[in-house]
């Protein structure tokens, strides 16, 4: 079964989303910004959620995260919790 390790960072607006998107393009720091702006408990450990099997997350979280290229952020990604950029840490079929 393929595993994955990402990490996130959510808000509530897609403005924000694509504002943190463009900062960490810019070289800022996903972790620190997730720490800063993140709205999930995840982003105390710099937005980190772990290991986890296809279908563990949300259907629209899952699709990308199991399609994304490793290491590059994705987003905005709409959920009903709200918006977020993601990113593969790391991904094993």
């Amino acid at each position: 079964m393929p595993r994955a390790s990402a990490r996130h960072i959510l808000v509530k607006t897609e403005e924000q989303c694509q504002s943190l998107k463009t900062e960490i393009e810019n070289g800022a720091s996903f972790g620190e910004l997730a720490k800063q702006h993140s709205q999930c408990p995840s982003g105390q450990q710099g937005g980190d959620l772990g290991e986890f099997g296809r279908g563990q997350m949300v259907k629209e979280f899952d699709a990308v995260v199991f399609s994304a290229p490793v290491g590059k952020v994705q987003g905005p990604v709409k959920t009903q919790f709200g918006y977020h950029l993601l990113e593969v840490t790391k991904r094993s079929d």
